[in-house]
């Protein structure tokens, strides 16, 4: 059974999700932004044995802490898609732009790519490439708690800016209409920021994808 804990990380309160496998503790570490010492408190305190860092899309409030917890607990990072290779190598001036103390380029030791699986424990997830905030973000989906973890794609009530480098506001539209709602109207998902919601809520009510917008 997939497991999760949110643990709302710098000042812009980035949700990283600690996932794990319930029947074997394994765990993996989705979006690390930052306060990687709070991160470890709570591994530390649920007695989880990580072995990833999943990262969705490559702004610093979600990859942060990456390259300490990846030193700490010896594991690779995964993701995101390597369209998103230019924010990753660009993280000391994220840093500036952002108002971090500075941070090092990283480099993940594997991309993901649409149609890609990852396992935890007896747990796999579906990788999605979702772009449009991001040219390399990509959504994970554990199809049998009917669970996504969506980065910046979509939040309650709210869709991700698409006016950073590459974004691209229609490319977004799709992804959400696309690859995100025929997973299903009951999947809860957590986003990078702020709190929870399902996919059938947000096409009843969020202005910019209810599907009352599309006819």
């Amino acid at each position: 059974m997939l497991k999760f804990e949110l643990v709302p990380v710098t000042h812009f309160q980035q949700n990283c999700s600690v996932v794990w496998c319930s029947e074997t503790n394994q765990a993996a570490l989705i979006d690390p932004g930052g306060e990687p010492e709070r991160i470890m408190q709570v591994v530390e305190r649920l007695k989880l044995t990580v072995v990833a860092i999943w990262l969705t899309h490559g702004h610093l409030d979600h990859v942060g802490a990456s390259n300490a917890l990846a030193k700490t607990l010896k594991v690779d990072v995964i993701g995101p898609h390597k369209d998103d290779e230019f924010w990753l190598k660009a993280l000391p001036e994220q840093s500036k732009m952002m108002g971090f103390a500075a941070h090092d380029a990283l480099a993940p030791t594997r991309w993901l790519n649409d149609g890609d699986t990852l396992s935890l424990g007896n747990l796999t997830f579906s990788v999605l490439h979702c772009p449009g905030h991001t040219p390399g973000h990509v959504v994970l989906f554990e199809p049998n708690s009917k669970m996504a973890f969506v980065g910046d794609v979509i939040f309650a009530g709210s869709v991700g800016r698409t006016d950073f480098p590459r974004s691209n506001s229609q490319q977004l539209i799709d992804s959400i209409r696309e690859k995100l709602w025929p997973l299903g109207d009951d999947v809860k998902f957590v986003p990078g920021h702020g709190p929870m919601s399902t996919f059938g809520q947000e096409r009843r009510v969020n202005p910019f994808v209810a599907d009352a917008r599309f006819g």
